[in-house]
């Protein structure tokens, strides 16, 4: 079994560690997993709880940050329209103050177009690796950096390398 030992204010969780008690403890461990609830189920009210009005959202398909809750209601949007069952696991953290470091697992059927690319039914299967910072409990900035190019592959878009 590894064994991390991070400075005094960081923590870390694993998808192969229990997340026990102390782990649960940890305020932006708790926030993270409802937000996961609030980006699975798109529900607002829930949203209200983890992202700040004035939250800013650094994503790779936008020159400009979105802002808010409503910029994030755009991201969920982009990415339901075209994968309507994407749902988000929270695989890996690391926690150091007011900042956490996510990684996801995120799985859908592209059933709608995606940047242009038509549904093809496939499954994806893509991670992503999004770092946050909170305050007073909330999201006020993430930088989003999904596996577009998997994603893009996996939806047929982009042919392997020697494919036909």
């Amino acid at each position: 079994r590894k064994a991390f030992v991070l400075p005094k204010g960081r923590s870390h969780t694993s998808p192969n560690e229990s997340l026990g008690a102390a782990k649960m403890d940890n305020p932006l461990l708790q926030r993270m997993h409802r937000f996961v609830e609030f980006i699975n189920s798109g529900d607002e009210t829930i949203g209200k709880e983890v992202v700040s009005e004035t939250a800013v959202f650094h994503v790779p398909f936008s020159e400009a940050p979105l802002q808010g809750l409503s910029g994030y209601m755009q991201i969920l949007g982009l990415m339901r329209s075209a994968y309507p069952d994407v749902q988000w696991t929270l695989d890996d953290t690391i926690i150091e103050n007011d900042r956490v470091v996510a990684q996801f697992t995120l799985n859908g059927t592209h059933k709608g177009e995606f940047f242009g690319v038509p549904a093809s039914g496939k499954k994806i299967h893509a991670r992503a690796m999004n770092v946050y910072r909170f305050a007073d409990g909330k999201i006020v900035e993430e930088t989003g950096l999904p596996d577009l190019f998997g994603i893009m592959l996996q939806s047929g878009a982009i042919k392997p390398h020697g494919a036909g």
